[in-house]
C-alpha cells in the first residue's frame, strides 16, 4: 500500500524590479490591455497556455528563475514599464472626465448573477455574463461611479469535453481564492466582512470579496466557509446548479445579501441597476429597510422603485424564473414579516398575468423599478407583451418598457492586429472616438490589400489553435493520427484559403443549431466543390440538465462524422470566451439563425463583424437594426401564422440560397493579381465599418446613462427629500386615484368634423367626470394615427398593442407612428366635472384615425403610464 500523500504549494519570489507583476495579475484590465498580457507570456510562453491565461495562477508556477533572469533584462523591464505606464494612466482619475457622465456621489450599483471578465474567473456561462463584464469595464472606461454585485461561484459553470460519440462531458472543479484575482474585503480590525440573510427559519453567513477591473469594484459574495453547515455552504458553489430551492437561495444571497454587504461597506448607492431578475429580491430588501424606519410599505417601495434600473433579457414568458408560492413563503419567511403587509400581498409583488401560477422574479423586478428596458428594438416589443398586465389598461407599444440594444467591449474582443491597422489608417485616437460616424468613411478606406492580410493573418492564427484544440479533442477520444489528419486538411495556416463559416453559441433549441441539416442533399452540393472549399465550425455548451440542447449537438457530431461532411462540418470541445474569440474573429462568415423573435439581442455578431467577419443571419435582434443591405446578408423572418415545419423549412431554403448563390461565389471571385476577391473584401469593410461605431459598449452603457441612470438618480432623490415627504405624498395620491378611477368618464361634446382642410384645425371638446380627483390629478390627450384608405378605421387601442404593422396603416419611424396631443382644461364646473378642449392642426394629410382618452397624471410619476389606468371616450 502507497503512503500518504501531501501537497505542498511552493510560491515563487518577485524580485524588487518587478514586484509590481502582481499588481497587474490582480487587476482583470489585464483582460482588455493586450500589452499586459503579452507581458506575462514573455516569460513563459508555454506555461502562460497550460494556465489559461491566468495571471495569478502563472506567478504561482512560474520557475523562480525565469523571474530573476528578467528582473535583470533590460528589455523585458523597459516593456515592464511601458505596461506600467499605461496601466497608471489608465487608473488616474480627472474630476472632469468623470463629471462628464455621472456626478461624482451619483454611485450606480449593478447586480447580476454571472459575470463573463475573461476565462480565468469562471463565473459566467454565456452572453449575460459577457455583456454583464462588458458594462463593468466600460463604466471603468467611462469613469462612472459605479459598483458591481454577483456571486463567487467556487465551481463556476462546467468545463466541456466531447466524447467520442458526440455527447457532452460537464466537468467541475473547484477553484481556490488565491488562483483568481479575488480579494477578501476586510473591516477596520483586519476580519473579512461577513453579512447575514434570512433563508427560511436561519440566517446564512455570507462573506464578502472584491475583484477589480479596472477602475470598478466588483464585490462577491460567496457562502462556502465553515460558519455555515454544508447545505449552505453548496448555495453559491454552482452557477445554476441544484434544484429550485438551491436556485431561490441563490438568488436571496445575490439580492438580500448584496444590499447587506454594500451597506457594510459605507456604501450608498443612488441608482440600482438590476440585470435580469435574478436579483430582484434586492427591492424587498431595501424596502425592508425603509419600513423599518418608519415609512409604511407603500411609500417604502415608491421610493425604491424611483431609484431602481431593471433589464431584462429573456423574450420568453417561460425562461423567466417563477417559483412555487409556497416555496417563496417558506425561504423568505424572515424577510416578509418585516414588510409591514400580508403574505397576499408579498406574493401580488411577484404576480405575472391573471392567470398565472407562481412567484415570477420578473415580475418583481417590474413591480420595484420604474425604468424598465429590453435589449433591442424588437425585444422591446416582445418584452412590453409579455409584461403588458404589469399595465393593463395601457396598450403594449406605449407601457413604460423601453430599450437600450447591446453593444460589446471593442477592446477585449478586437483582436491587436486590427488595432494596429485602425490605428495606421484611422488614427491613433480611434478608439477614443468610437461612436464617431466618421469611423465609416474611415474604414472604408483602408486600401483593401492591407484589409485582406491582416484579416488572413488573423484567419491563420485560428487555424493553428483550431488544429491544436481538434487534436487534443480526438486524440483524447482514441482517434489514429491519420483520421486527425484526414479531418483537418482543410485546415491549413499556410494557406487559408477555404471558406470558413462559425457557429459558436449556446445549444438551446431555439438557436437551431441544426438547422443547416435540413437538407443534407443540398448542403452537399454547396460543399463538394474542392476548389472552392467551404468549412462549417460548431462550438457551444448546452446546460447540462437540456438534453434537447444537448441532442442538437449529437446530431452535429453525427454528421460531421458523415463521409461527405468529414472535415467539412468540425465540432470543437471547451467553448469559453477565448474560443468564441478566436472563431468570431477568425472565420470568414459568422452564422445565426435562431427562431425569430426569440434572439433578444445576440451580440456574437458583433464580436464577429469588428474583425471584418461578415454576418449571416436571421433579422432578429441587433441584426435588425445592423443589417443595411451591404454589410452581410439577412434572412427574412417567416410569417407568424405558418407551422414551425414550415418556417424551419423556408428559413433553411433561404439560408441554402444565400450561400450557394451569393456568399460562396463571391468569395471565391478572386482576381488573381490581387489573390482575392475586391467584392467579397468591400462587403468586409462594410461590416466592420456599419458595426463598430453603433454596437460597442461605450455607446450602449452611455445610452443607459442618459436614458436611464440620470433619470432614476433625479426621481430617486426628489423622492428621498425630506425624509421621504414626495414618497409618502406619492404613494397617497395612487391608492386615491386607483379607488377613484373607476368612477372617471369621459363623453365628447358635439360630433366631431369628419373631414379637415391642412390649414384648419382639429377642434375637440370632452366632458370629464373626476369621480372626485382634481383636475391635476387626470390628463386628456387624442391619440392619432396616420393611414391610407377605408382600412384604417381600427380601433387604435388593438393598434397600440400590436407589435406587427396592421394591413392598409402607414407605419413611420417609432415615435412618428402615433401622434399625442394633449387637451387643455377649463376650471372644474362645480359639479365633480370639468370640460377639456384641444385646437391643433392636424398632423399629417390623409386619412387620419384617433381616439381621446384620460391617464392619471402626476410630476413625480417615472412614466406617463406607470399607474396602468386609462379610460377612453367609447362610440355608440
Amino acid at each position: 500500500m502507497p503512503g500518504r500523500t501531501f501537497l505542498l504549494d511552493v510560491i515563487p519570489r518577485l524580485p524588487a524590479s518587478v514586484t509590481r507583476l502582481e499588481e497587474l495579475a490582480d487587476n482583470l484590465w489585464f483582460s482588455w490591455h493586450w500589452p499586459t498580457r503579452h507581458l506575462f507570456e514573455l516569460l513563459d510562453h508555454d506555461l502562460w497556455r497550460k494556465v489559461g491565461r491566468n495571471p495569478k495562477l502563472f506567478l504561482r508556477y512560474v520557475d523562480q528563475s525565469v523571474l530573476d533572469k528578467a528582473a535583470t533584462d533590460e528589455m523585458f523591464l523597459s516593456t515592464f514599464r511601458g505596461v506600467l505606464a499605461d496601466f497608471d494612466a489608465y487608473h488616474d482619475t480627472p474630476e472632469g472626465q468623470r463629471r462628464r457622465w455621472l456626478d461624482n456621489d451619483t454611485l450606480v450599483a449593478y447586480f447580476c448573477a454571472e459575470y463573463g471578465f475573461h476565462d480565468s474567473v469562471p463565473i459566467y456561462s454565456g452572453g449575460l455574463g459577457i455583456l454583464a463584464g462588458d458594462h463593468c469595464k466600460t463604466a471603468s472606461d467611462l469613469r462612472l461611479p459605479f459598483v458591481a454585485v454577483g456571486l463567487l461561484y467556487r465551481q463556476g459553470y462546467f468545463r466541456q469535453f466531447i466524447d467520442a460519440h458526440g455527447a457532452q462531458v460537464a466537468e467541475y472543479t473547484t477553484v481556490r481564492a488565491h488562483e483568481l484575482p479575488v480579494f477578501p474585503v476586510c473591516d477596520a480590525d483586519g476580519n473579512q466582512v461577513v453579512v447575514h440573510c434570512p433563508v427560511q427559519d436561519r440566517s446564512v453567513a455570507v462573506r464578502v470579496w472584491r475583484a477589480n477591473v479596472g477602475r470598478v469594484h466588483v464585490y462577491l459574495l460567496d457562502t462556502d466557509f465553515d460558519l455555515n453547515g454544508a447545505p449552505d455552504r453548496g448555495v453559491t458553489r454552482v452557477l445554476y446548479g441544484g434544484d429550485h430551492a438551491m436556485r431561490i437561495q441563490q438568488e436571496i444571497v445575490l439580492g438580500i445579501g448584496g444590499v447587506r454587504a454594500l451597506r457594510a461597506l459605507g456604501l450608498d448607492p443612488v441608482v440600482w441597476h438590476i440585470n435580469e431578475g435574478h436579483a430582484a429580491f434586492s427591492i424587498v430588501e431595501r424596502v425592508r429597510e425603509l419600513v423599518e424606519r418608519g415609512l409604511d410599505f407603500d411609500a417604502a417601495l415608491e421610493a425604491v422603485s424611483a431609484a431602481t434600473v431593471f433589464t431584462t433579457h429573456t423574450p420568453v414568458s417561460a425562461g423567466h424564473d417563477v417559483f412555487e408560492h409556497g416555496l417563496a413563503l417558506d425561504q423568505l419567511q424572515g424577510l416578509v414579516s418585516g414588510l409591514g403587509i400580508d403574505e397576499n400581498r408579498f406574493l401580488r409583488l411577484g404576480q405575472g398575468a391573471p392567470d398565472d401560477a407562481g412567484f415570477n422574479m420578473t415580475r418583481l423586478a417590474v413591480s420595484g423599478a420604474r425604468q424598465i428596458n429590453g435589449v433591442s428594438r424588437i425585444h422591446r416589443e416582445i418584452s412590453s407583451h409579455i409584461l403588458a398586465s404589469a399595465w393593463p389598461g395601457v396598450p403594449a407599444r406605449e407601457n413604460p418598457v423601453g430599450y437600450v440594444t447591446n453593444g460589446i467591449h471593442v477592446p477585449t474582443f478586437m483582436r491587436r492586429e486590427w488595432m494596429d491597422l485602425l490605428s495606421q489608417h484611422v488614427g491613433p485616437s480611434w478608439m477614443y472616438q468610437l461612436t464617431d460616424p466618421n469611423l465609416v468613411d474611415a474604414i472604408m478606406e483602408i486600401p483593401d490589400g492591407r484589409f485582406w492580410y491582416v484579416k488572413q493573418q488573423v484567419k491563420s492564427d485560428m487555424l493553428v489553435a483550431l488544429r491544436r484544440r481538434l487534436e487534443m479533442q480526438h486524440r483524447n477520444n482514441q482517434q489514429s493520427d491519420a483520421h486527425i489528419h484526414r479531418m483537418l486538411r482543410h485546415l491549413d495556416p499556410e494557406r487559408p484559403d477555404a471558406l470558413t463559416i462559425g457557429f459558436a453559441r449556446r445549444f438551446a433549441m431555439y438557436k437551431r443549431a441544426t438547422l443547416l441539416f435540413s437538407d443534407l442533399d443540398w448542403l452537399r452540393k454547396i460543399v463538394d466543390e474542392d476548389e472552392q472549399p467551404v468549412v462549417f465550425l460548431f462550438a457551444g455548451k448546452a446546460h447540462p440538465a437540456d438534453e434537447a440542447g444537448q441532442g442538437l449537438m449529437r446530431r452535429v457530431h453525427e454528421v460531421a462524422n458523415m463521409p461527405e461532411f468529414f472535415g467539412k462540418v468540425l465540432l470543437i470541445e471547451g467553448y469559453n470566451m477565448d474560443l468564441g474569440g478566436l472563431l468570431t474573429a477568425g472565420v470568414d462568415v459568422w452564422l445565426n439563425n435562431p427562431v425569430y423573435p426569440l434572439e433578444a439581442s445576440g451580440t456574437s455578431g458583433m464580436k464577429a463583424a469588428i474583425s471584418g467577419t461578415v454576418n449571416v443571419s436571421v433579422l432578429d435582434g441587433w441584426w435588425a437594426e445592423g443589417y443595411d443591405g451591404t454589410n452581410g446578408w439577412a434572412i427574412p423572418p417567416a410569417p407568424s401564422h405558418i407551422s414551425s415545419e414550415e418556417r424551419d423549412r423556408d428559413d433553411a431554403c433561404t439560408l441554402y440560397e444565400i450561400l450557394q448563390d451569393e456568399v460562396i461565389p463571391l468569395y471565391f471571385r478572386r482576381d488573381p493579381a490581387l489573390g482575392h476577391s475586391p467584392e467579397w473584401v468591400h462587403v468586409c469593410k462594410r461590416s466592420m465599418a456599419t458595426v463598430l461605431p453603433r454596437f460597442n459598449s461605450q455607446r450602449f452603457v452611455t445610452d443607459y446613462v442618459q436614458q436611464f441612470y440620470r433619470p432614476a438618480a433625479s426621481l430617486g432623490r426628489k423622492l428621498a427629500d425630506g425624509h421621504h415627504a414626495a414618497a409618502r405624498e406619492l404613494a397617497e395620491w395612487k391608492r386615491r386615484v386607483r379607488d377613484a378611477w373607476p368612477g372617471v368618464a369621459l363623453e365628447l361634446v358635439g360630433e366631431p368634423d369628419t373631414e379637415l382642410a391642412h390649414d384648419g384645425e382639429l377642434e375637440l371638446e370632452v366632458q370629464v367626470s373626476l369621480n372626485g380627483l382634481e383636475v391635476r390629478d387626470v390628463c386628456v390627450e387624442a391619440v392619432i394615427a396616420r393611414g391610407l384608405g377605408s382600412e384604417l378605421r381600427v380601433p387604435l387601442r388593438g393598434l397600440a398593442g400590436r407589435s406587427r404593422p396592421v394591413e392598409g396603416l402607414m407605419y413611420l419611424a417609432d415615435d412618428e407612428a402615433l401622434h399625442i396631443a394633449p387637451f387643455e382644461a377649463n376650471a372644474p364646473d362645480g359639479d365633480g366635472g370639468c370640460r377639456y378642449r384641444l385646437a391643433i392642426p392636424p398632423p399629417w394629410c390623409g386619412g387620419l384615425s384617433y381616439e381621446i382618452r384620460a391617464r392619471p397624471c402626476h410630476p413625480l410619476l417615472g412614466h406617463p403610464h406607470e399607474l396602468g389606468l386609462l379610460c377612453w371616450v367609447d362610440g355608440d
